[in-house]
């Protein structure tokens, strides 16, 4: 039976919030190829999607869940960042990161949910929720600061910007997979 650590999955947070805030504004040059067509059927997915794991709360809402469930998700960004630094940037790639990240974001509201019923107190729930506003302050501003200090070597270029960051957000990923398993405990 797992069960949670509470003073490492707020680390883990933390650490999952600074990539979100680190990587928030490259979407916009990430899926520029694709047509707005798209986001209407990944939109459509990603509720179907949600509604159909809602069914499923009543057998996810426990550690062991919330840490595969966790650790699925980081694995599959992982696997989106290899594969966007190892590609070339075309429709395909910004496809794959696209269908990637949503499929991410099916699993945010249950992530929100078992967090907040398996660490219970509210002083807990303040530090979890301190410190993921804190990541993504924090790595909105090293997103501001890293494109400023691209463009001030002459790499102004969005593309090649993005491309860029993601090798920051790549050893950041290792880091909150670390983090999970420093998050969870066999008893």
């Amino acid at each position: 039976m797992l069960t949670l650590i509470p003073e490492w999955f707020i680390r883990y947070k933390f650490f999952n919030s600074l990539f979100l805030g680190l990587s928030v504004g490259a979407i916009f040059t990430l899926y520029s190829p694709l047509s707005p067509s798209i986001y209407s059927l990944g939109g459509i997915a990603l509720a179907l999607s949600m509604l159909l794991l809602s069914r499923f709360y009543h057998r996810l809402f426990n550690a062991r869940s919330l840490f595969y469930i966790s650790l699925g998700v980081e694995v599959v960004l992982m696997l989106a960042i290899l594969y966007f630094l190892r590609y070339d940037y075309n429709y395909q790639t910004a496809l794959f990161m696209y269908v990637g990240y949503q499929v991410t974001f099916i699993f945010g509201s249950y992530l929100v949910r078992a967090e907040t019923l398996l660490l219970k107190t509210d002083a807990l729930l303040t530090q979890l929720d301190t410190a993921k506003q804190l990541g993504y302050l924090i790595g909105m501003i090293l997103s501001y600061l890293f494109y400023k200090l691209l463009a001030l070597q002459g790499i102004d270029d969005n593309q090649t910007q993005v491309y860029l960051l993601h090798y920051l957000l790549l050893g950041l990923e290792g880091v909150i997979v670390w983090l999970i398993f420093r998050s969870f405990r066999n008893m």
